[in-house]
């Protein structure tokens, strides 16, 4: 092989491993957008699809791989997500975003991103915050673009004339939806409570539902905690929230009940976050996510549909 041939190869295994190593960040990002692992796979690799339809001198026209590679992410989880809100609405149920085990490259920003902006406020979503339960749910309020915009600019650090581009709005379109957007997430979230008191409130709620004592639980739960389950209309579950938790404890008091000892709870991160996972036979058929407020649980998310736990059980 010649040195010119062989320079040509390098590059293009280099060039060829730049495109495969965002493949990461870009399932982060179409999480983030959609709430779903299997639909961001699916968005990601119609991103590749598409980049690999293309003629080798048009991938070499692209000054940026990366931000192709981003733009066009982004305007296949906008589809989506359009097609995901006439889904939901004939969901069985309710709809909760699927939870992830505990993995650090779902927390991944853009290289480089800069931490704050000056042109914006101080208080920026920060990477952990953002794959919270509770921001992925307060984010099923906003719109696609509101969305976007929110998650690009404060969550991966795009500035807004670069998210114009992808979206096709102007940046000052852009700049006021993810304002919208993050003044409807601020509202929606109360102060994120210190991991290590989210853990320890977690593990007394498990201890409490492990020995079916209500007084215990309903010390640890606040008076209008809501309970959200989703079994897709799959397995059994709750079709409505809980209300109240007093309500909440004799509800899950009565599951423990039934279920006579066959389960097993286990202390796990979800989202990034102190949760739950029931397995039964060493199969989990059940992902609890907390949200803390003043001390006591304030809403838990209980994830049954089996086609969401896909990474709890692969292994």
């Amino acid at each position: 092989m010649t040195d010119h041939v062989k320079s040509r190869h390098d590059e293009s295994d280099a060039g060829l491993d730049a495109i495969i190593s965002e493949r990461r960040r870009l399932i982060g990002l179409a999480y983030r957008l959609l709430g779903s692992l299997a639909e961001a796979e699916d968005a990601v690799q119609e991103t590749y699809t598409r980049w690999y339809a293309m003629s080798r001198h048009q991938q070499d026209a692209i000054e940026s791989p990366g931000a192709w590679l981003t733009t066009v992410a982004t305007r296949v989880c906008l589809d989506l997500l359009g097609s995901a809100r006439v889904r939901r609405e004939r969901y069985m149920g309710e709809w909760i975003p699927e939870p992830l085990p505990e993995r650090t490259d779902w927390i991944s920003g853009r290289p480089g991103a800069a931490a704050t902006d000056p042109a914006d406020p101080a208080d920026r979503i920060t990477l952990d915050e953002s794959v919270s339960m509770a921001f992925l749910v307060a984010l099923e309020s906003m719109s696609p673009a509101q969305r976007v915009a929110l998650i690009l600019h404060d969550v991966f650090g795009y500035p807004f004339a670069e998210i114009a581009g992808i979206t096709g709005r102007t940046p000052a379109a852009c700049r006021e939806l993810a304002s919208s957007a993050r003044r409807r997430a601020r509202a929606s979230l109360p102060p994120a409570a210190p991991a290590a008191h989210q853990a320890r409130l977690v593990r007394d709620f498990k201890q409490a539902w492990d020995a079916q004592d209500i007084n215990a639980l309903v010390r640890l739960l606040a008076p209008g905690a809501t309970f959200t389950a989703d079994g897709g209309g799959v397995v059994a579950a709750a079709l409505h929230p809980i209300e109240g938790g007093e309500g909440i404890a004799r509800y899950l008091t009565d599951l423990a009940v039934r279920a006579s000892g066959s389960l097993t709870v286990l202390e796990r991160t979800v989202n990034g976050r102190a949760g739950l996972v029931i397995e039964h036979e060493g199969v989990t058929v059940a992902v609890y996510a907390f949200d803390v407020a003043d001390d006591r649980i304030a809403r838990i998310w209980a994830v049954r549909n089996p086609d969401k736990l896909r990474p709890w059980t692969a292994g």
